[in-house]
């Protein structure tokens, strides 16, 4: 990787959203990856893992146990919008449930084994900047207290769902510790791969697609957040598809027992990180099925500095900012969605976060012996556990409120429980 790279990635630390996202896309373009589909044998093996311990997730903090079904989806009736010649759009979801029958099931992998050997290759330096020795880590083995094939928890009454956007550059894993925390609250959580804009998404046949080469960073995010707003509304188009009985899995893989018509889809939020913070924004100024959403330090301007559309006549239905302490360029945009914004919505500040500390590199840096300077530089001063509990809670609480009912009490002021959340007037 180039020093010029490296310093942007630097830069792309401090400064917030808008330079995240443009890092990310020069990160692409430094190292000249390609738009393509890669067969499992041409997907490079990564060297002897010497951690002797794979690194691990957080325990959900919810009643119930977790479980996960990964799906394969198909889009018939658009070709694909980043690959010519490919008639229809394929993406790769995960579905996330409350079980409570966990034991003796396979526990579901962090990566797959060839998306787990890009990400260590490419995306956690060239992408997301973490500075890791290449080789060291097995991330297809990290522990994340979710298993595959559990029965849904038996209970009366459909589930409320929520979908997770990751970032620019991050997979659909990133978010798993408070994906799964929130799953084992009640909630059923889909969490979206956007193929050829995702670092790496493995297919079931064992193919690799991994994002395409950009050469216009402002048209590269424009056209991202278009296409991200098409295929959150053809995931829950597909998620009606199975709450009404068919299997939307191309493959036919076996359903979970209870998924198909324990969905509430009246009953729908979206949150994300970074420029999945953005497209949460997007998506539900495009799709009213939309009720509640959060954006975790996702900015609301383009890359050339003007308001995107949202931004400029806000939304009415509520919305949650989550933003990084310290200096950040999501204020322009920010401030001109609330000031238009005629629903509910509420700014807060993680104290002593980075633009990481939103995303599972809280959970799993600082179990990588890493030197104090580099987990500074990516997760802030915030005490690791405490940025996690802190961002469950709250995110929990809001939708609680805005999708069950429940009391709002997090939501109406600073806690004495959690003093690292800051709110802003």
């Amino acid at each position: 990787m180039t020093e010029e790279l490296s310093i942007k990635q630097r830069v792309n630390r401090r400064r917030g959203l808008r330079v995240t996202m443009a890092c990310a896309v020069m990160a692409v373009i430094a190292i000249g990856a390609l738009a393509t589909v890669l067969p499992a044998a041409a997907v490079a093996a990564v060297g002897p893992v010497v951690n002797p311990a794979p690194p691990s997730l957080p325990a959900p903090t919810g009643r119930y146990e977790v479980g996960e079904v990964p799906l394969h989806l198909v889009d018939r009736s658009r070709p694909d919008p980043w690959q010519s010649g490919q008639n229809h759009r394929e993406l790769m979801i995960s579905v996330y449930y409350p079980t409570k029958r966990a034991a003796g099931r396979p526990t579901a992998p962090y990566m797959l084994p060839k998306a787990a050997a890009h990400f260590d290759s490419v995306t956690a330096n060239d992408y997301l900047g973490m500075n890791l020795p290449t080789g060291q880590f097995d991330w297809a083995a990290t522990a994340t207290h979710v298993v595959q094939g559990a029965p849904v928890a038996e209970e009366s009454g459909k589930r409320p769902v929520l979908i997770y956007s990751p970032g620019l550059g991050e997979p659909r894993t990133w978010g798993t510790t408070l994906v799964a925390d929130l799953a084992s609250r009640g909630y059923v959580v889909v969490t979206v791969d956007n193929t050829y804009e995702s670092p790496e998404v493995q297919f079931p046949n064992g193919s690799l697609a991994t994002m395409v080469t950009p050469t216009d960073p402002d048209a590269f995010i424009r056209k991202s957040l278009a296409v991200r707003t098409s295929d959150t509304g053809f995931v829950l188009d597909q998620l009606g598809v199975l709450n009404a009985g068919r299997n939307p899995d191309v493959d036919g893989r076996r359903l979970p027992k209870g998924l198909v018509g324990g969905l509430d889809l009246s009953k729908v939020g979206m949150f994300g990180h970074s420029m999945g913070g953005t497209a949460t924004a997007t998506a539900m100024d495009a799709d009213p099925r939309i009720r509640a959403g959060i954006n975790m330090d996702g900015n609301l301007t383009n890359f050339d500095g003007t308001l995107m559309p949202v931004a400029e006549h806000g939304l009415a239905r509520p919305f949650l900012l989550m933003g990084k302490d310290g200096m950040t360029d999501t204020g322009p945009g920010w401030q001109a969605f609330r000031a238009h914004t005629p629903g509910w919505s509420r700014q807060l500040t993680l104290r002593g976060s980075e633009h990481a500390s939103f995303t599972d590199a809280e959970a799993l840096l600082p179990q990588l012996g890493l030197p104090p300077a580099t987990q500074k530089q990516n997760l802030g001063t915030i005490d690791p556990a405490t940025a996690i509990r802190t961002n469950e809670a709250y995110v929990s609480a809001y939708f609680d409120h805005w999708l069950r009912g429940r009391s709002d009490r997090l939501l109406n002021g600073p806690s004495d429980q959690y003093p690292a959340m800051e709110f802003v007037d």
